[in-house]
């Protein structure tokens, strides 16, 4: 996704800046939210935090506000798999029953895994910490080594290390999870 927002931005020079502001200020709204969550709920906190809202109108409207985004945001975050299914089976051109029958799959996994927020967890200790931490840091190393100063270095491999240590932890943690619930 950042690839096509920065084709499109005004002041290119600007965007990585711009960018990396924007996901420092999204990653503390994030750890706002989730310390706020533990704070009102402590261990009773719950995978799915509405779950914690209980019943009433406050609950419903907090799920539908969430629904609300997802339908419009859904879109956003499918473009890229939109884009490499059209590539693989329609030539590069726009397939709109191909992206319902995305739509309709990623829906149906989702109603249809059990414990699907356990395999969330999975996903996301496992792969998606490679993704965002280890091979971006990586690839840097290996494409600007030669050119960086110590301190840029030692933050990459700090940030693999981390990312590396985060993901064996995150996915052990996860597995046990899936295991645990599977046996209950």
């Amino acid at each position: 996704m950042v690839l096509p927002l920065e084709a499109e931005a005004a002041d290119k020079k600007r965007f990585g800046a711009t960018l990396g502001l924007s996901m420092a200020f999204i990653a503390a709204m994030y750890g706002v939210f989730g310390a706020m969550g533990y704070v009102a709920f402590g261990d009773a906190t719950r995978d799915i935090i509405t779950t914690n809202l209980g019943g009433g109108w406050l609950s419903a409207a907090v799920q539908l506000g969430l629904c609300v985004n997802l339908f419009f945001t859904m879109p956003v975050m499918m473009n890229p798999v939109y884009e490499v299914a059209e590539r693989l089976l329609r030539g590069k051109r726009y397939c709109w029953w191909l992206r319902w029958a995305l739509v309709a799959a990623v829906g149906l996994a989702a109603m249809l895994v059990p414990n699907f927020t356990d395999f969330l967890a999975l996903v996301g200790s496992s792969v998606c910490v490679l993704l965002g931490f280890v091979l971006p840091a990586t690839f840097h190393l290996k494409v600007f080594g030669a050119e960086m100063g110590w301190l840029r270095v030692l933050s990459d491999a700090l940030l693999v290390v981390l990312g590396l240590v985060l993901a064996v932890f995150g996915t052990y943690s996860s597995l046990v999870q899936i295991f645990h619930s599977s046996s209950a």
